[in-house]
Formats: C-alpha cells, sequence, structure tokens
C-alpha cells in the first residue's frame, strides 16, 4: 500500500517544544514532505514528548498506541518520537519494548539529524534509535515552517543551569547555550518581512542569557537591541528566573516601547522552607520587594506565575503561607499543578512525599482562590481602552475579531474586518475569567 509522502507533528509541552515542532515541520518540508490535513493520513508521523509532569508522559504512551495500531492498518506509515521523554535513561528501550511498531526514536540535542535518521528509518526495517548524552554547539541554519499568524517564538538559549530540585529539564535539554545576538536579530528581522508583528523571545531562564557568551552579552542588552528592530510592534519573553531578575533588566524593559507588560514570574511556593529545598535560589520576602520593583517601574503591568502544590515536606502551614503570597501578589493568571515525582531528580527520594487526596485538596483552594483574583482583575479593566493586535476572527464566532492586550489578555470585540497584525483600541466592556470584550474606541493603525 503506497503511503503519501506527507507529514504530521504532534507536540507536547511547553512553547519550547512548540519551536522545536516547527522546526522538524521546517525540515520536513525541506525534504519535500507537505503537512497531512489530518495526523492519520499522515505518512510520517512525528510526536515531540514533553516529560515535566507524568501526566504528559502518559499522554504519549496513550498517543503511541492508538498511532500503533493505525500502522498496523496503515504498514508503511513510519512513527518517529522526540523531546525531552526520550532523554531520559532508559526511556528508549521502554518504548522500543511497548511499541516496536515505532521506527525512529531521538532525543533533544540531535534534532538537527532529523533528515538523516528519517531515511534510515525508512531503510532498515527496524526500529532507529539515536540518543545524544550531551548537546553540541547551537545550529543556525535549520528550516523554521512557522504557524501562520503575527506572532512568533524565538529561542534566544537552549538548556537550564539552574537544576531545580524537583525538574527534570537541566537533564534532558542540557546546559544553558546561548544564541549570538546577532543570529537572533537576524531572524526576527525576517520574520518581520514575513508579516509577524509579535515575537516570544523563549529560554528555560532567558534572564541568564549572555552568561556562556564573551564579552558583555545580556538579556537586558538584548531586549534593548530588539526594541530597535524596524516594523516590530511587540516583545514578549518567557521564563523568567526570580534570582536573576536584576534592577537593569527591570529598568530595560520599562524604558523599551515594544516590550509587553506581563511578565510571567514562576515563583512555585510561598514558603520560605520549602522554596530552600526546591533550591529554588530565592526566598519570600525577595520576590515580592521583586514584585513591587516591578511594579512601581512598570505600573499596570499583569504578573503570571506557576505554583506548585505537594512538594515533599510541604505541610499545612507550608501551603497557607503560598496562599498569603497568591493574596498579596494577586496574579493576572497562574499555571498550577500538582508536584509529580521526576525519576533521577533529587525530589523524587525525598521524604515526607505528600499524600494524593492531600495534594488534591491543596490544588483546588488554590484554583478556587486564583480563578477569583483573575476574574476580579480582568472586571477592572472594565471602561478602560486597551490597545489590541488582532490576531483573526473568533474560532467560535466569525462576526468577532480577537486578539491580545499588552498584558496579555485575550480580548474578542466586534467590528468591520480588520487585517491581522493591526494595532486597534478597544474599550473594554465585560470580562469573564478567561478573555475581555470590548468595542472599537476608534484611531488605531
Amino acid at each position: 500500500m503506497s503511503v503519501p509522502q506527507t507529514y504530521a507533528v504532534i507536540s507536547f509541552g511547553c512553547q519550547m517544544n512548540d519551536h522545536d515542532s516547527e522546526v522538524m515541520a521546517g525540515m520536513l518540508e525541506a525534504m519535500g514532505y507537505r503537512e497531512a490535513s489530518a495526523p492519520e493520513e499522515a505518512g510520517v508521523i512525528l510526536v515531540n514528548t514533553c516529560c515535566v509532569r507524568e501526566t504528559a508522559e502518559n499522554k504519549v504512551f496513550g498517543l503511541l498506541g492508538r498511532l500503533c495500531r493505525l500502522k498496523a492498518a496503515r504498514p508503511g506509515m513510519l512513527i518517529g518520537i522526540a523531546g525531552c521523554m526520550i532523554q531520559q535513561k532508559g526511556m528508549a528501550g521502554q518504548i522500543r519494548q511497548r511499541f516496536p511498531a515505532v521506527d525512529l526514536i531521538f532525543g533533544t540535542h540531535n534534532l538537527h539529524r532529523l533528515p538523516e535518521l528519517l531515511a534510515q528509518a525508512g531503510e532498515a526495517g527496524r526500529t532507529v534509535a539515536e540518543i545524544w548524552p550531551q548537546a553540541g554547539a547551537v545550529r543556525e541554519d535549520l528550516p523554521v515552517r512557522r504557524t501562520p499568524g503575527v506572532r512568533a517564538w524565538v529561542n534566544i538559549s537552549y538548556g537550564c543551569n539552574n537544576f531545580c530540585t524537583y525538574c527534570i529539564v537541566p537533564y534532558v535539554r542540557g546546559r544553558e547555550r546561548s544564541r549570538r545576538a546577532e543570529d537572533i536579530l537576524n531572524e526576527i528581522r525576517r520574520l518581520v518581512e514575513q508579516g509577524y508583528r509579535e515575537v516570544t523571545l523563549l529560554g528555560q531562564n532567558v534572564n541568564s542569557y549572555g552568561k556562556d557568551l564573551p564579552g558583555e552579552a545580556s538579556f537586558a542588552g538584548l531586549l534593548a537591541a530588539v526594541n530597535e528592530v524596524p516594523g516590530l510592534a511587540r516583545i514578549r519573553f518567557m521564563t523568567s528566573h526570580p534570582r536573576d531578575f536584576s534592577d537593569r533588566l527591570v529598568e530595560t524593559i520599562a524604558g523599551c516601547s515594544l516590550v509587553c507588560e506581563h511578565i510571567h514570574l514562576p515563583v512555585q511556593a510561598g514558603s520560605d522552607r520549602v522554596l530552600k529545598m526546591m533550591h529554588r535560589g530565592y526566598d519570600r520576602a525577595y520576590y515580592l520587594a521583586l514584585v513591587d520593583r516591578i511594579r512601581r517601574a512598570l505600573p499596570g503591568a499583569a504578573l503570571s506565575t506557576d505554583i506548585m502544590a505537594g512538594f515533599p515536606g510541604e505541610t499545612e502551614e507550608d501551603f497557607a503561607q503560598t496562599m498569603d503570597l497568591v493574596e498579596r501578589v494577586r496574579f493576572a493568571a497562574a499555571f498550577t499543578f500538582i508536584y509529580n515525582r521526576r525519576p533521577g531528580t533529587p525530589a523524587a527520594d525525598m521524604p515526607g512525599q505528600v499524600p494524593e487526596d492531600v495534594k488534591r485538596d491543596r490544588i483546588q483552594r488554590l484554583i478556587a482562590r486564583q480563578n477569583e483574583i483573575s476574574l476580579a482583575l480582568n472586571r477592572e479593566r472594565i471602561g478602560a481602552v486597551e490597545e489590541i493586535l488582532v490576531e483573526g476572527t473568533s474560532k467560535t464566532n466569525p462576526r468577532l475579531l480577537s486578539g491580545r492586550t499588552r498584558t496579555n489578555r485575550l480580548t474578542f470585540f466586534p467590528g468591520p474586518p480588520v487585517p491581522a497584525g493591526r494595532l486597534v483600541p478597544v474599550k473594554i466592556t465585560g470580562a469573564t475569567l478567561t478573555h475581555l470584550e470590548g468595542v472599537p474606541a476608534g484611531g488605531g493603525e
């Protein structure tokens, strides 16, 4: 049975993974493949995995089971699996044993080898597996097939040196490696030429950008340079480690007109005892003082965060301090999750593992309170005029346009068709937990 030369890339996890998937798609299209209209119709299916939490791994296993059954009916189809999950010790062997129909297994460090590995898998008649234990030099010559729109991801660094005790990322992504500023700026200039208006600078810890480069490279300096790119409308970045968020960076953000007033600042916990066990490198007082400095420099800025419930040894008093910090900071949004044991991390072997029912109770209380705060902050925007970067029509109501505020709030509003990428002033008339509603205020680009 002949299988068409089409592909599908299925991505799990963070924005870094999303961008890696865009690179995979770019390499496949450079080889002559075209994107399939649906994954089940593709000749090549690549699964880009995440291992930050056990739930992500379970989803991958479930998907592989379905894909292997699909391959039984379409034996010419090729299945590949890549990404962070594969870098874990023993994972490649486990996948080979459980899913022998998988043709190709590769990790995060040899993504650029996809064309050669795919050719080998097509000829081998057996599973081809190649996992590099360490990353090589940053590659700047890889094609990218970006998601259409007005916003684009731009990697500025890879890997992480922080080694938080709960986190698997440094083990599967490697040590920090920064791209040269000129390579980053050239990529952004090309994106502007292609019609993109907003870029999000990506790194596991963008604030430590440049520490591995010669000279005086820094994230603050990079932001200032990106701010001067002609034709660009907005700059975002993630993720920021609080420990490395310097006063210079705060001042630079305040002085750069294109940098949006939305900062993702993961706190993880509000208890000094838990933060120390996590090896986060700051305490509660430092974090709250940093929030105050940011808000003095950026009035009206929206802060989002990551918060974990049920870290080993976390007591009810520790959790109460996290809830108190949430009350004090009043985050616009929070990505909340239950602690998952990650084999190979120090926290996996810590005493005092919190029972699952206690974790669930705490996360439910945390989510309920954070939702109340997020809704209240959204409602405070009613009556204000917000600058919206138009992304297109609403997916659920073609009579509405959709876009985001500078503080990253999704906004819907009626009006005549406006080209995607246009900046439009919108008066906010309503608010829900997930989005704002408004009407055109007149003017704009």
